[in-house]
């Protein structure tokens, strides 16, 4: 027997939907950054252009975080402050909280 997760039944379109909006949110709110995001979620903007790439984005890893970031990783890391080893200690221990890759 095996559980189908409702997730699957999601219309594509509306998936679709859903991670442009999300994705245009995290490019207004560049003050959160993404060692904090990594810290609370075990995710950050970057994780969401590998996953793309995953997906079958054609762009090698700087297209896609272009894509994602509205602007080359050059001037996004220009928007980020340096980590503090507090925060890397959190993004550490929130990174092995995540569940396998599917």
């Amino acid at each position: 027997m095996s559980a189908t997760d409702p997730l699957d039944t999601l219309d594509d379109a509306q998936a679709a939907a859903a991670f442009r909006r999300l994705v245009r949110h995290l490019r207004h709110r560049s003050d959160a950054q993404n060692i904090d995001l990594m810290g609370l979620s075990g995710f950050c903007r970057n994780c969401l252009a590998d996953w793309i790439r995953d997906a079958g984005y054609p762009g090698d890893k700087a297209e896609a975080r272009e894509l994602i970031h509205g602007m080359p990783a050059s001037e996004w890391k220009k928007t980020q402050a340096a980590a503090t080893p507090e925060q890397l200690t959190r993004m550490e221990e929130s990174v092995k909280k995540n569940a396998p890759a599917h």
